[in-house]
């Protein structure tokens, strides 16, 4: 099987490299060991929120010089400043060309509203989600907050006490909704995936509008948990019209249907641009001629190679098994790459939790242009991209969605540059 370009990994880099790339014309194929970290997702995308000493970051722009003297192998200091800006601005017009509508810009952070009802800085947030300009208020003054019967994932009580620091009083609402029941049966199955499925049917979207309209009474808007259909994006909308409110939908704890959306909206536009993607497979090698990557052999597909003229590595960090730590190192499985670790493992952590932990930094060693190396020799065709590249904390700073995308175009320039 020959293509252009071989993407490992099927999360938010390998898809976003891999749309790039088949929209200008290269034969593409991801390989995706499974369902990606975007299932877990906030439903934002954060670009730089804190510098690496804890500075936080209101301007992403403003800050990159000074990152990149705090952080040297950070992948923004690869970038430069000019190229951070110019990517930045391309992924916001990506997202919209690909029909995912997102809120949000990259010259000044703006306030997402967590699960737990706090604002936590983020660069782009998908359309419907709450968000608040301001750190310490929130656009509404008296929303109601509804909950289906028996979903454990979404904390009314919680969400309120936090509004009303913020000054907004709520009221909190309980709903019975009868298409539910079978689930209700079994509490492991309350979850928000099963719950949006039910919403995919439109009479149960007419009736949700109904006992909205009916429960709603003086709220000034409405906010519901993140479960408004699993594959139709036209359920607030509708809500919207029918009800004649302002309606806000709340991230829940994972499984996250909007990361879901965004998962399965960029996959079917890199389908439609001709790419091939193969779920439920796994790189196990490849043959190395000359510090030139030639084909990898696939555990679905035995002794029948991949053959292409470039790679890509977007295999995630730690959760997805993109980087593996042993009792005595952290390791690439694949290829054998350089890793930027700590050999002392009691290094690798603090003990406080809330500290920043040292390994979250840990990852593959690049070039500026992010071309992997194996034993300090570069790969000329093997490129990184993403949660497993060295040199930057995706919790602490907030940068890890905006590695991802940034990266992604990036290492896809390279390569048409080629």
């Amino acid at each position: 099987m020959k293509f252009d370009t071989i993407i490992i990994g099927g999360g938010l880099s390998g898809l976003i490299s891999g749309i790039y790339l088949s929209q200008r014309g290269q034969r593409c194929v991801i390989i995706s060991s499974g369902q990606s970290a975007l299932h877990f997702s906030s439903g934002s995308f954060d670009l730089l929120n804190n510098l690496p000493d804890g500075t936080s970051v209101q301007k992403p722009l403003d800050a990159i010089s000074e990152l990149v003297k705090q952080a040297p192998t950070h992948p923004y200091a690869k970038l430069g400043e000019t190229k951070f800006k110019e990517l930045a601005q391309q992924a916001e017009e990506f997202f919209k060309n690909a029909g995912i509508s997102t809120q949000g810009n990259h010259e000044e952070n703006h306030y997402r509203v967590t699960p737990m009802g706090t604002l936590k800085p983020t660069w782009l947030t998908l359309k419907n989600l709450l968000i608040s300009e301001n750190e310490k208020c929130l656009p509404i003054q008296h929303p109601g907050i509804f909950n289906i019967t028996g979903f454990l994932d979404f904390y009314t009580r919680f969400i309120a006490d936090e509004f009303l620091k913020m000054g907004a009083k709520c009221s909190i609402h309980s709903i019975n909704f009868p298409a539910l029941e079978n689930l209700r049966k079994n509490p492991t199955e309350m979850r928000s995936v099963n719950i949006a499925r039910v919403f995919d049917k439109q009479e149960n979207i007419k009736e949700l509008a109904r006992i909205l309209k009916a429960e709603s009474g003086n709220c000034d808007s409405i906010i519901l948990p993140a479960i408004t259909g699993l594959n139709r994006e036209d359920v607030v909308d509708y809500l919207r019209k029918e009800i004649n409110k302002p309606i806000y939908l709340l991230q829940t704890l994972p499984p996250s249907v909007p990361g879901i959306h965004t998962q399965q909206k960029l996959r079917s536009v890199f389908q439609q641009n001709g790419g091939v993607f193969m779920l439920g497979d796994n790189v196990l090698c490849a043959d190395i001629k000359e510090n030139r990557i030639s084909q990898i052999y696939s555990f679905n597909h035995g002794d029948i190679p991949f053959v292409g003229q470039n790679f890509i590595l977007a295999t995630g960090s730690y959760f997805s098994q993109g980087l593996i730590a042993s009792t005595e190192k952290i390791y690439e499985p694949i290829f054998d790459l350089d890793v930027t670790f700590t050999p002392n493992r009691t290094q690798w952590y603090n003990s406080d939790v809330f500290d920043t932990q040292p390994y979250q930094s840990f990852g593959i060693k690049t070039d500026s242009t992010f071309r992997c190396t194996r034993e300090g020799k570069i790969f000329e065709n093997l490129y990184a991209a993403g949660a497993i590249l060295e040199g930057f904390n995706p919790l602490k700073e907030g940068c890890g969605a905006g590695v991802s995308i940034l990266s992604a175009m990036y290492i896809a320039e390279q390569i048409l540059s080629k």
